[in-house]
């Protein structure tokens, strides 16, 4: 949803110079293709499989040519020991249709497919944040240059994870204006092939936008459907028997790499048994907060930070968040610059360093968290053991808080208006 500003004034209230606007734009381009120069050439002159390696892609392949010749084995046959094809039956369809592609072909189609889908979300988040023109060419190139670099884009890149791509759709569907009939149904389809979207149900609901949710819920049912109709006994054997419900199927909840609520619990309770009840109590009030906050964000004109902390909450509740799953941080830091630009005085730096910050904690400085590789020790391994996830808790914690300065119905701003920074955005 965009909110029209007619032009971003500077703290002290006065127009940005001319000069100061013509070289905006060229500086911000010149460090985006500095920063993708730089990740080409580490793809091309960095040993093979480090820059890139599908290892994701190569189980979305496999998954799709099993569901075109022995659908039966979808589900019990493992790539690799210990990882299982989790992903719904209409995935399966979806990566079936992919697969007839030759793999030389599909392996480089989703690196450039991913790598657009990055722009695509940094050009709607900033239209949805009001900028225009040259003012959004010059906010996307900038950030796109911090988050290209960061250790979740890293590693869908390096994985060819599909989490770019359902970004992408998620946020264009959002970012849609409320009159379509259809909105919510995007986000339905990327329910259908990864189930954590469906937290934006609820959002959508609390936020009083409930033909978004039939949309969602309606988009999401028709995936099943499909699935049914096309593999009826891998879908019975999905949704009759639980098998979505087993987390461990795609690998061990208590690696460093499980950046949840949950891979935190249970690293320190030391096993998934013993954590899940402290979990699911910890998740149920994190969600409960998390959605509430992002509802009366919604409600009060914050669209953007309405949905990513919606976004937010789905990583930190879900069982599994391996870290390529927090592309999120990428509208993130988009939100926080945009905080940044429109605040005024100290205000204006506490943002900028809050989103400097969030890049550098989450860049890609080599295999994070950092204990995976660098054993750290007391209490240092700890804080690195769940950065991702203290991350989360904090920008949570600047949502909570920015909610509750909007809560009442006064605050909330009119489309077209400029508004005052808030303590989490002024979308």
């Amino acid at each position: 949803m965009a909110f029209a500003r007619p032009g971003l004034k500077r703290a002290s209230g006065t127009e940005p110079s001319s000069r100061q606007r013509a070289l905006a734009l060229p500086v911000a381009a010149g460090v985006c293709a500095l920063a993708l120069a730089a990740y080409l050439a580490g793809v091309i002159l960095r040993h093979p499989g480090q820059m890139l390696d599908w290892y994701d892609l190569k189980v979305y392949n496999h998954a799709g040519l099993l569901a075109r010749s022995s659908p039966r084995r979808l589900y019990t046959w493992e790539l690799y020991p210990g990882i299982k094809f989790t992903y719904t039956p209409f995935a399966a369809v979806v990566f079936a249709v992919c697969s007839l592609l030759p793999w030389a072909v599909l392996r480089w189609l989703m690196t450039v497919a991913s790598l657009a889908a990055l722009a695509v979300t940094l050009w709607l988040t900033a239209g949805a944040l009001g900028w225009h023109g040259r003012q959004r060419a010059t906010l996307l190139a900038g950030v796109a240059a911090a988050s290209l670099w960061t250790e979740p884009v890293q590693r869908a890149l390096h994985l060819g994870q599909v989490e770019l791509l359902l970004m992408a759709l998620i946020v264009w569907d959002l970012c849609q204006p409320d009159h379509r009939r259809w909105k919510g149904a995007g986000v339905g389809v990327a329910a259908g092939i990864k189930l954590v979207p469906l937290i934006f149900i609820p959002y959508l609901v609390l936020a009083g936008k409930l033909r978004q949710a039939v949309a969602v819920t309606v988009a999401f049912l028709s995936t099943i459907v499909i699935g049914f109709a096309f593999l009826p006994h891998t879908s019975a054997k999905y949704w009759l028997t639980g098998y979505f419900m087993h987390p461990g199927n795609v690998g061990a909840v208590r690696s460093l790499l499980n950046q949840s609520l949950l891979g935190l619990v249970a690293r320190e309770m030391g096993s998934v048994r013993h954590a899940t009840p402290g979990w699911l109590a910890v998740a149920v009030l994190t969600g409960v907060l998390g959605l509430v906050a992002a509802a009366v964000l919604d409600r009060a004109g914050r669209a953007v930070a309405g949905w990513l902390t919606c976004a937010l909450i789905g990583l930190l509740c879900s069982p599994i968040s391996w870290d390529q799953h927090w592309v999120w941080v990428v509208p993130a830091i988009a939100l926080l610059a945009d905080t940044a630009l429109r605040a005024r005085g100290a205000a204006r730096w506490a943002w900028w360093g809050l989103a400097v910050a969030m890049a550098a904690l989450l860049g890609a400085w080599g295999a994070l968290p950092l204990g995976e590789v660098h054993p750290l020790p007391g209490s240092l391994q700890a804080v690195s053991s769940n950065l991702f996830v203290e991350v989360g808790l904090g920008l949570l914690a600047v949502a909570i808080g920015g909610a509750w300065r909007v809560r009442r119905p006064g605050d909330a701003k009119p489309a077209g208006e400029v508004l005052e920074p808030s303590a989490m955005t002024r979308a």
